[in-house]
């Protein structure tokens, strides 16, 4: 019988599935537990929490922009990974499909720019 080419790599999500569990379940038993009221309190970057208003108030924009910007990154990155691998084994179609991938991204990476999107006043 052969071992799938597949076993390692789910052997290795199942170890680490048994290491994030048993982490979580270990720090409950013997972690400390003192609370007062400043660790029940939400973190603002060492910021004095400022008061909301009941139901939540206005988030800034500038979250939300920052936030799909990684998010097209990221995904320039996931799709540059394996077009690095298969590089050797692509025609020139698949260099100028990339070419143009990263055009797009450029493009609106600088309209992201010109518009202030990066801009944290």
């Amino acid at each position: 019988m052969t071992l799938s080419p597949y076993a390692p790599i789910i052997g290795l999500l199942a170890i680490a599935a048994a290491f994030a569990l048993f982490s979580v379940a270990a720090a409950r038993f013997v972690g400390p537990r003192r609370l007062n009221k400043a660790k029940l309190e939400a973190y603002e970057c060492g910021i004095e929490p400022s008061p909301q208003p009941v139901g939540g108030g206005r988030f800034p924009i500038k979250f939300y922009l920052t936030a799909m910007l990684f998010i097209v990154f990221d995904i320039e990155i996931i799709f540059l990974y394996p077009w690095a691998v298969s590089f050797d084994a692509l025609p020139i179609f698949g260099f100028v499909e990339m070419v143009l991938f990263i055009v797009a991204v450029f493009v609106a990476y600088a309209y992201v720019w010109r518009r202030g999107g990066l801009d944290w006043d």
